[in-house]
């Protein structure tokens, strides 16, 4: 395997590159973040937290639709807004209470797709989607969504907490396969049970509550990888992981599968001593987790495999978000 290639292609994915112009976006809301004094943490994580009393969190999320996915399927990108969003507030070890959402489509065809996507979600999820706000005369097509949670003060995941010596851990289901009209889509929920797709979201809190991860966030856009490097931005630290340890569906090329966006997938972080505890929770949940590597004090994301290593990301000059993370 020539591991330089396959670095490459991580660097130049799509899914990581969209991800630079959020330093620029954030730093103008520097001075306003925690104009409340509520805020416990801001950008750069899967979701902010506000502190609403009795040991509470609030979770805020929200995400648009890929544009490729729109067009791709509608109703696929309707089902993946639930998905996403519940996902955000899981790897917080929140607890998903609410959506609302933004629909700009001028189509009533493809708002009708997009709308019955939704209804899937929420009921497979069981998450309602309670309000929100359509624009019927615009000339692109367009979903945005937001998503509430709860999570405990004294046992909410950040991505901001990883520390040298963590061991790393990917989680990911690998019962699955990729969307028949958008292949980086990992579809691991829809031929599953709604008490199993549930309890891969409830387990994330149960990990929380019992203190036994540092960091974590789900895998998303940017893939396996990517994601790891976002983790790793916001806790000012770097990682050596190695690339067999990842967990795999062998009928997906490794190139392919660091880019595949999965129905359940996350990136953690956890002391030596937890990490088999961590890996068995999720096997009951049909999540395959193993240790891939370890938290490094260098700034930087390397991947090994047999006798090579390369570099991913230097987290010094290299940016995916470019932010660590906004915490009070």
């Amino acid at each position: 395997m020539d591991l330089n290639a396959l670095v490459d292609s991580v660097k130049n994915f799509e899914g990581v590159t969209r991800k630079q112009p959020i330093k620029v976006i954030t730093t103008i809301l520097n001075d306003v973040y925690n104009i409340s004094g509520k805020t416990k943490l801001g950008f750069g994580d899967d979701a902010s937290a506000l502190d609403i009393g009795d040991g509470k969190l609030l979770l805020l999320a929200a995400d648009g639709m890929w544009g490729k996915l729109m067009a791709a399927d509608p109703y696929w990108a309707g089902y993946c807004s639930v998905l996403v969003n519940v996902n955000d507030i899981a790897a917080m070890g929140g607890k998903p209470v609410a959506m609302v959402n933004v629909l700009s489509i001028n189509d009533e065809e493809t708002c009708y797709e997009v709308m019955r996507g939704i209804r899937a979600g929420s009921e497979k999820f069981g998450v309602p989607m309670v309000g929100g706000h359509v624009h019927p005369d615009t000339p692109y097509d367009a979903l945005d969504v937001s998503i509430t949670g709860i999570a405990r003060e004294d046992a909410v995941i950040t991505s901001c907490d990883a520390s040298v010596g963590d061991k790393v851990i990917v989680a990911i289901d690998l019962d699955g396969k990729q969307h028949p009209k958008f292949a980086l889509n990992w579809d691991t929920t829809t031929h599953k049970s709604n008490e199993l797709v549930r309890a891969q979201i409830e387990v994330m809190s149960e990990l929380a509550e019992k203190h036994l991860v540092t960091a974590g966030k789900d895998i998303s856009n940017p893939g396996i990888l990517g994601t790891l490097g976002m983790l790793l931005e916001a806790s000012s630290v770097g990682a050596t992981v190695e690339l067999e340890k990842i967990p795999r569906n062998p009928t997906v090329e490794w190139e392919e599968w660091f880019k595949l966006y999965p129905g359940s997938g996350f990136v953690l972080t956890t002391k030596e001593s937890h990490t088999q505890e961590v890996i068995s929770i999720l096997k009951e949940v049909s999540i395959t987790a193993d240790v891939v590597g370890e938290i490094i004090p260098d700034k930087k994301l390397y991947l090994t495999h047999k006798n090579q290593k390369e570099l991913v990301f230097d987290l010094e000059e290299d940016m995916i978000m470019g932010i660590a993370e906004k915490r009070s």
